[in-house]
């Protein structure tokens, strides 16, 4: 017999990649950061899916993407042809969840058993907390019970930043003088003298990871570190001054580094990095730890943000670095004036070479200028 998922207060809310109207493939993780509301109403042409669309809808005041955000779930395509629902920002989206991928993670829909059988759906609300754990569950109920009780529920609620109740600390390290300052000015030397070229990012495409380039989602210009000897001078340091940490605070012993490169975040445009995790596709999987370090002070914005955590910025001194889990949702603010120059290396061990190497079939050729690896420990 099919099956549905169970899922409690306090699970971690399945993640996925679906459909919206503005984005093929969208990363539900990156909402992280506020309270999200999942509606899984099937189809809109239901006078109870209606009439939960209407109840969300007269709510702006809570669903401004700051409070909370709100994500319809329809596997009727007739919602999407014939325009019975549409995405509204800030605050409202809805998946089109036409394969029940979505509605089957979250028990909405069956898994189908062995012979591929399943029928049935199950109207369902989940509220979720800024770390994407479940904070509650209810079905539609009658006459728009299951919409007015997630709209109190949320009226009783925080500010996101305090959903736990006080403010969370993002589980980061924060190290003062990794880089001397005059070996900051080095670095930052080296990416004047050999130039910048504009970074993209990384993403999973027809089961290849492949360099994109969106401006809107990142903009920055990165200079890769070719000479021998200023690597392995930041790789000392590194060894000297993080690698010991790693094992203090979370009992991981470094010892590879990807990426030897100068990134630079100018004012001149709003260089700046959205919401993202640094490991989410096959090519990025053996990433473990991400670093920050900052080679100068004098600019504006260009902070660095774990909205999972709340809304604290980070800005370390010239030389101080932050440290952390590659799977943290991170965000870079807008540089508003000067330039804000960084050193990037990410930071794995040997099980992590040994995926790397195993996922090297899943690079695309534009990613091999971050193919190049070193010991970090």
């Amino acid at each position: 017999m099919p099956g549905f998922a169970q899922l409690l207060p306090g699970d971690p809310a399945p993640q996925f990649f679906q459909a919206t109207a503005a984005n093929p493939r969208y990363a539900f993780h990156t909402a992280a950061g506020r309270y999200l509301v999942l509606c899984f109403y099937g189809s809109a042409a239901q006078p109870e899916a209606q009439a939960a669309l209407a109840a969300v809808e007269s709510r702006p005041d809570l669903f401004d993407d700051q409070m909370a955000s709100f994500f319809g779930v329809s596997c009727d395509p007739e919602d999407q042809t014939a325009g019975r629902v549409a995405d509204s920002y800030p605050g409202y989206r809805h998946f089109w969840d036409f394969d029940r991928h979505v509605s089957q993670l979250y028990g909405a829909a069956p898994v189908p058993d062995a012979d591929g059988e399943g029928s049935g759906y199950r109207a369902l609300w989940f509220v979720l907390d800024p770390t994407l754990r479940v904070m509650y569950a209810t079905p539609f109920g009658q006459s728009g019970q299951g919409a007015a009780a997630v709209l109190a529920f949320l009226d009783r609620m925080p500010p996101p930043a305090r959903f736990a109740g006080f403010e969370l600390q993002a589980p980061i390290a924060f190290l003062p003088q990794v880089f001397e300052r005059d070996f900051c000015q080095r670095l930052i030397d080296y990416y004047h003298a050999q130039g910048g070229e504009d970074s993209g990012f990384m993403r999973e495409v027809g089961g290849k990871t492949v360099r994109m380039t969106d401006h809107d989602h990142k903009r920055r210009r990165d200079c890769l570190i070719a000479d021998p000897e200023l690597r392995q001078a930041a790789v000392a340091r590194i060894r000297r001054r993080i690698v010991p940490e790693l094992v203090k605070t979370h009992q991981f012993q470094a010892t590879r580094i990807e990426r030897y490169i100068v990134g630079c975040y100018s004012a001149a445009d709003r260089g700046h990095f959205k919401p993202h995790r640094d490991n989410t596709t096959k090519g990025t999987a053996h990433r473990r730890f991400a670093v920050t370090i900052n080679l100068n002070s004098d600019f504006e914005g260009g902070n660095l943000s774990f909205p999972e955590y709340g809304p604290k910025q980070f800005k370390p001194p010239p030389g101080g670095a932050v440290v952390f889990s590659c799977s943290l949702l991170h965000a870079v603010s807008p540089v508003t004036r000067g330039m804000r120059y960084v050193f990037l290396p990410f930071l794995y061990d040997d099980a992590g070479a040994a995926l790397r190497e195993a996922n090297n079939r899943y690079l695309s050729e534009e990613v091999g200028a971050y193919q190049g690896a070193g010991r970090a420990g």
